[in-house]
């Protein structure tokens, strides 16, 4: 899935990859010849060995005990095996398997169906992927006209490989499917490179696999601080083996779509300049996959779908601004003006996101102890000025809503609504007052409040309750939902209904 959730990426640079990844799968398509056999379901198998010292290729006649299988290469020899769909698919896609050839083959028998070509290098303890990987993709892409990038589906050792090779050619993978991977530290050090490339993950563990919690738990914290997106399935009780899926959709769909999915344009708001990562929930979905007997945990942008965070540095502007992008923008072009970074459990912007709001992050200087006014003001601007609402709704938990009311109140008729999280209202770099002695402008101007809160959060009845009596005495509307037995965290609403009903209703229509 190349899309724009590559990080710390220049626009140039991925308009340039993106014409020469085209150039070469342009490249004529140039049907396998030689020693053929037949792999399951009838496909055609064709056979070749690599010398490992000239990298010369040759066709190759298995034995036929071998089988649908493959035996280890003679030395100094590398076995290889490319497998050919009925009809290739539009672009010419591909599979990629390093170790354990025709292990668990379901994925690739119903890529095939799908018409991706399935190719395999040998590869074992000794045989690691190397300059002979190098020359086998060369192979396959500027002699045979195989898509510039390919899938990689990776079992324990083989998801090892295929994180060694992706990650010293991020540029020319597509996506990862990795089963019960291994993982060496060169990799995980390495998996910015992919992130910034935007290269899907997949990653299917068991849940008492001893590798899970040392290499795919590990690739999935680090790949998501890169802000790379990577999807969990996690089956309950399942140790190391068996890998796959006895019914391989969903793996399948992950591949398929992966490959098909175009990087779109940066919005017209983006500065030509910009980075962008993937946002999206971590939430986990123990769901019931009856075919499997097992009932699995689901996490990551397959299950829940994922958003493209761009950053955002304005000219004039201290400090970097983050916006997240909905799947399409509402009617109106509403949005969130928020004081704090969004992390993955933040979900009320998870559902403002899901019915079209743009969520936006205000800059905050690096020498500085908070936000400034004017920086706001200027991001304000250029968003107005791009199509966003007049009026965005004001949102902060915590001290940060402290920011968010500083802003509100030096800017009362451009604000929709208020909507902060067990707020504590200090003094914040944006007003030269506290924020509970300048409440006057947003009571007069009718902003409407909302607050969560937990009954022992300890700012509730000093802050929470003070406000709310300051705010009805100056004429103002404040509703505040009590979470009861709940302190500081989590901050989010358990019900978020009601939260984003009140936000829907101060849109205008």
């Amino acid at each position: 899935m190349s899309r724009a959730n590559r990080i710390w990426i220049c626009c140039f640079f991925a308009i340039a990859g993106r014409l020469s990844a085209a150039s070469v799968a342009a490249a004529d398509y140039v049907p396998f010849a030689g020693k053929e056999s037949v792999w399951h379901e009838g496909y055609q198998r064709f056979d070749f060995v690599m010398d490992e010292k000239t990298l010369a290729i040759s066709p190759w006649k298995g034995t036929a005990d071998e089988h649908f299988g493959v035996k280890d290469p003679d030395p100094g020899e590398r076995r290889c095996i490319v497998v050919v769909p009925k009809e290739a698919a539009p672009g010419r896609p591909w599979s990629w398997r390093g170790c354990y050839w025709d292990h668990q083959p379901q994925t690739e028998i119903a890529l095939l169906k799908r018409g991706f070509h399935i190719a395999y290098i040998s590869a074992n303890a000794n045989l690691r992927p190397s300059k002979h990987w190098d020359a086998w993709y060369q192979y396959l892409t500027a002699e045979h006209g195989l898509s510039p990038k390919p899938a990689f589906i990776g079992m324990s050792r083989g998801g090892e490989f295929a994180y060694t090779w992706s990650v010293a050619n991020p540029d020319k993978v597509s996506c990862i499917y990795a089963d019960n991977p291994g993982i060496n530290p060169d990799v995980l050090s390495k998996l910015g490179g992919l992130a910034k490339a935007d290269v899907p993950l997949l990653q299917v563990c068991g849940s008492i696999d001893p590798l899970l919690g040392r290499s795919a738990s590990a690739i999935e914290a680090i790949y998501q601080q890169y802000g790379g997106r990577v999807s969990m399935m996690i089956k309950e009780g399942a140790g190391h083996h068996p890998h796959s899926l006895r019914d391989p959709h969903p793996i399948v769909e992950f591949i398929d779509q992966s490959v098909k999915e175009k990087s779109p344009s940066p919005p017209d708001y983006v500065p030509a300049r910009s980075m962008a990562t993937a946002f999206y929930s971590t939430e986990n979905q123990y769901r019931d996959f009856p075919q499997e007997g097992l009932r699995i945990t689901c996490r990551g942008p397959v299950f829940s779908g994922s958003y493209e965070r761009y950053a955002l540095d304005l000219r004039g502007v201290e400090g970097t601004t983050f916006v997240i992008e909905p799947k399409k923008a509402a009617a109106g072009n509403p949005w969130v003006l928020r004081a704090e970074f969004v992390d993955r459990s933040a979900a009320v912007d998870l559902a403002l996101l899901a019915k079209g709001f743009r969520i936006v992050t205000g800059p905050v200087p690096y020498n500085a102890d908070g936000p400034s006014l004017a920086s706001w003001n200027a991001v304000y601007t250029h968003l107005v000025d791009k199509g966003f609402s007049a009026k965005p709704v004001l949102q902060g938990s915590g001290a940060a809503a402290s920011d968010a009311y500083a802003w509100a109140e030096s800017n009362p008729t451009q604000v929709a609504c208020m909507y902060a999280e067990n707020p504590w209202f200090r003094t914040s770099t944006m007003a030269k007052g506290a924020v509970l002695e300048r409440l006057d402008p947003l009571a007069k101007a009718q902003v409407p409040v909302l607050h969560v809160c937990g009954s022992l959060d300890p700012a509730y009845q000093d802050q929470a309750r003070a406000f709310e009596k300051r705010y009805q005495e100056l004429g103002g509307k404040v509703q505040v939902i009590v979470q009861e037995g709940v302190g500081h965290y989590p901050t989010a609403p358990h019900n978020l209904q009601p939260v984003v009903d009140f936000i829907l209703a101060q849109q205008p229509r």
